[in-house]
């Protein structure tokens, strides 16, 4: 390869990492189901199963060995796992000589196009041999090795954090919630209970509907062969999909298309407000995610907007349909054709007293308040490792004299 930045070399996977596809045992479904337990039983995309054995123990780099995903990259085509954990024989097990190596191998081939040296179309392959013959460029300077694996690492461990620390204030925010408006043990509380549609409920606490409390509004697509409505690049507003709300969290900052303004107006398409909770009712139903701009979705996607003088929060609503069985609404069989907008402004939910609701408020916001400022951070740092990963992979930034 020429072009190698000063004091870097051109070498093979092989030549750095070890090759422990001999150990790779593929199990059935039905011994998995025999073996049940806490050991990872992992594929070529991730944890497939958990059995109650292990033939690996300790950190190793597993690489696709065939899937879609080695075209797609929908999943990594290479992860670590880490402790004890089973294999099947739809990955390649690698572990680098040295341990930050393992580090640098997944990030070297989340930046490298692996195309040449995939194979079949039917089923995409990653042989061994090929594997071994993708040119592998690093610095000859250990020091300088291990800073871009600890630099890019540390950004992976930052926003994994952040994550966790989501999941721990959502199932908070989710149990005070439960608390307050399932058991109704909240403060004050006098345990004078009436009837309502919904069963017992504390006295002067009412049931009303989606639709007469929230003003909903459905997204709207314009005319997809009219191919300059749309825009990967920001112009006009942000466009949702459901897709784009699988990959979000809590909230949704980042969205894969934008419409223009041009077409919001031509096709009144309608405008969600910011932090406005939204909701699949069509394919993935029960999604959920707030907005944190003024946004649009597809017809996919339903808005419960706020009306105001209200003491309803999008906070309280998101909650209470995070907790709804969605299957209960649908009439038919198929979850997919049972569900539409009527039937989600039909939804009837439980609405305390205001002054219930604004205590409740008082104490839910703060967390809501956080876990969106973690996802800002999230996204931020996953742009910046993103901007960062292929200069440090190619040399174009430069870490010497780092010691580590």
């Amino acid at each position: 390869m020429s072009g190698l930045p000063d004091g870097w070399f051109e070498t093979t996977i092989e030549e750095v990492a070890e090759i422990h596809n001999v150990s790779r045992i593929p199990l059935s479904t039905k011994q998995r189901s025999k073996k049940q337990g806490a050991y990872p039983y992992y594929g070529a995309s991730g944890i497939i199963d958990y059995i109650d054995e292990y033939i690996f123990d300790g950190e190793y780099v597993l690489i696709s060995e065939d899937g879609e995903n080695l075209n797609t990259r929908k999943t990594p085509i290479a992860f670590k796992a880490n402790g004890k954990f089973w294999v099947n024989n739809h990955a390649h097990i690698v572990k680098g000589l040295d341990s930050y190596l393992n580090d640098y191998l997944v990030y070297y081939l989340k930046n490298t196009n692996l195309s040449p040296y995939i194979t079949g179309a039917a089923q995409p392959k990653l042989s061994k041999s090929n594997l071994l013959s993708i040119p592998f460029i690093l610095p000859e300077n250990k020091n300088e090795q291990k800073s871009i694996a600890n630099i890019l690492s540390s950004f992976d461990e930052k926003i994994e954090l952040l994550r966790e620390q989501n999941e721990i204030l959502e199932t908070l925010a989710q149990t005070i919630f439960k608390e307050w408006f399932v058991n109704f043990n909240y403060p004050d509380a006098t345990g004078e209970m009436e009837g309502s549609e919904l069963g017992d409920i504390p006295k002067g606490w009412r049931v009303g509907k989606l639709g007469d409390e929230f003003n909903i509004t459905i997204g709207r697509t314009p005319p997809r062969k009219e191919s300059h409505w749309f825009s990967k690049t920001p112009i006009g507003k942000k466009w949702s999909s459901i897709k784009d709300m699988v990959n979000s969290g809590t909230y949704i900052f980042k969205t894969s298309e934008f419409i223009t303004d041009e077409a919001i107006n031509k096709f009144n398409i309608p405008v969600i407000p910011e932090n406005t909770v939204i909701l699949s009712f069509k394919m993935t139903v029960g999604k959920l995610a707030i907005t944190t701009e003024d946004m649009l979705s597809n017809e996919a996607i339903a808005h419960m907007k706020v009306i105001k003088g209200t003491c309803l929060t999008s906070e309280y609503i998101y909650l209470f349909l995070h907790g709804l069985d969605f299957n209960s609404l649908g009439s038919t069989s198929s979850i997919v054709t049972a569900i539409n907008s009527t039937m989600i402004k039909q939804i009837q939910f439980l609405i305390p007293k205001d002054r219930v609701l604004k205590n409740f408020d008082e104490i839910i916001k703060p967390i809501f308040e956080k876990i969106k400022h973690n996802t800002s951070q999230i996204q931020t740092l996953t742009k910046t490792r993103d901007t960062l990963l292929p200069k440090l992979m190619s040399g174009k930034v430069r870490v010497k004299g780092v010691e580590v």
